[in-house]
C-alpha cells in the first residue's frame, strides 16, 4: 500500500504512522512567532525551507496531521485535526472544511474501530476536530471503542466550567461542544492531570503555557525515544530561541519556560521530537549547542 498522505517508521517494538490531512504555507513567519526576527529566519534558510518556510511569500508553513502508534497490540492516535464540516468562523481556514482524514486512516490500516486511545494533547480545534463524526445530525465518537484522553485543565478551561475558555476565542465553545462534549456524553472521556501512563511504551507528561492542559507523550521501547509535543513548537525556529512562543500561547512565559525544559530532556536522552505541524518528515533531531540547542533535520 501506497500512499503520499502516509508515512511510516519504527521505534523499538512501536510503529508510527504520520497520516497528513493538509500542508501548506500557513501565517506570515512573524505572525505565527512574533519574537524571531526576519534576520533568524534568513540566518537558518537551509534548516527552513521548504519544509518549514516559504522564503518567496516569506511564510510559515504548517502540516495538520494525526499520527498512529502501534504497539503492544494496541493502536493510539495522538491529536486528531480540524475535522469534518465544523463550524470555525473564527478561523477561514477551518470553518466549514470538508476532508478524508478518516478515509486515509482506513487506508493506511485503521479502522475507526481498531483504535484503542485517542490522545488530545490540549483542546484546540486543530487538535480535537475528528474527535466525533456526524451521525444523522449528532456529533458521536468517531472511534467507537477508544478512552480519549483529555488534560483536565484545559477540560476546565475550555468547557463550560470555564465559560469555553472565557470567551476569548470566538471558537472555543464551539470545538468544545462539537468535539468534546459528545465524547464526554458516551462515556468515553478520561481526564488526567500532572502525569498519565498510557501503556508500557507511553507516558503523558504536562508541559503547559500553550494551553492551561497542553501535554507531551514520551515514547520509548528497547532504548530508542521519541516525544511528540504538540504545540509546544510550531516552528523549528523555536528550538533555536525556545524563549519564543507563538502567537496562539495563552502564557508565553509559562510556553517557554515548558519547551526548554522539553528540549532538554530530548536533548540529553537523544528523543526525536515531533511536533504537531512540523511539514516535511514532521520530525526533528536536537542537540544541545552550549546553552543553546541545534535542530537537525531528521531524514527517517
Amino acid at each position: 500500500m501506497t500512499d503520499e498522505h502516509v508515512q511510516r517508521f519504527v521505534l523499538g517494538d512501536v510503529e508510527i504512522l504520520r497520516v497528513v490531512e493538509w500542508q501548506a504555507p500557513y501565517a506570515p513567519a512573524r505572525d505565527l512567532v512574533p519574537d524571531c526576527g526576519p534576520e533568524v529566519w534568513q540566518d537558518h534558510r537551509e534548516l527552513l525551507a521548504p519544509d518549514h518556510w516559504d522564503p518567496g511569500s516569506d511564510r510559515a508553513v504548517v502540516a495538520l496531521q494525526t499520527w498512529v502508534v502501534r504497539g503492544g497490540g494496541r493502536t493510539v492516535l495522538v491529536d486528531t485535526g480540524v475535522g469534518d464540516g465544523r463550524e470555525r468562523p473564527g478561523n477561514p481556514l477551518f470553518h466549514r472544511r470538508t476532508g478524508d482524514l478518516l478515509g486515509r486512516l482506513a487506508r493506511a490500516g485503521v479502522r475507526p474501530e481498531d483504535v484503542d486511545v485517542v490522545v488530545n494533547t490540549h483542546i484546540h480545534g486543530d487538535h480535537v476536530g475528528w474527535n466525533t463524526r456526524d451521525l444523522a445530525g449528532e456529533w458521536v465518537p468517531a472511534f467507537p471503542a477508544a478512552r480519549y484522553l483529555l488534560p483536565a485543565a484545559d477540560d476546565a478551561h475550555f468547557g463550560p466550567a470555564g465559560g469555553y475558555g472565557g470567551g476569548v476565542r470566538v471558537d472555543d465553545r464551539l470545538i468544545y461542544e462539537d468535539s468534546i462534549a459528545p465524547v464526554h456524553r458516551a462515556g468515553q472521556a478520561v481526564l488526567w492531570e500532572g502525569a498519565h501512563r498510557v501503556d508500557a511504551h507511553l507516558t503523558l507528561e504536562a508541559a503547559p503555557g500553550h494551553t492551561p492542559g497542553s501535554a507531551v507523550l514520551r515514547v520509548a521501547s528497547r532504548g530508542e525515544r521519541a516525544v511528540f509535543v504538540g504545540d509546544v513548537l510550531h516552528s523549528p525556529v523555536q528550538i533555536l530561541h525556545p524563549e519564543c512562543s507563538s502567537c496562539f500561547c495563552l502564557d508565553p512565559g509559562q510556553a517557554a519556560a515548558s519547551r526548554r525544559r522539553v528540549l532538554e530532556q530530548a536533548a540529553d536522552l537523544g528523543e526525536l521530537v515531533i511536533p504537531a505541524h512540523f511539514g516535511g518528515t514532521g520530525v526533528m533531531e536536537v542537540r544541545r549547542q552550549g546553552s543553546a540547542f541545534a535542530a537537525v533535520a531528521w531524514a527517517g
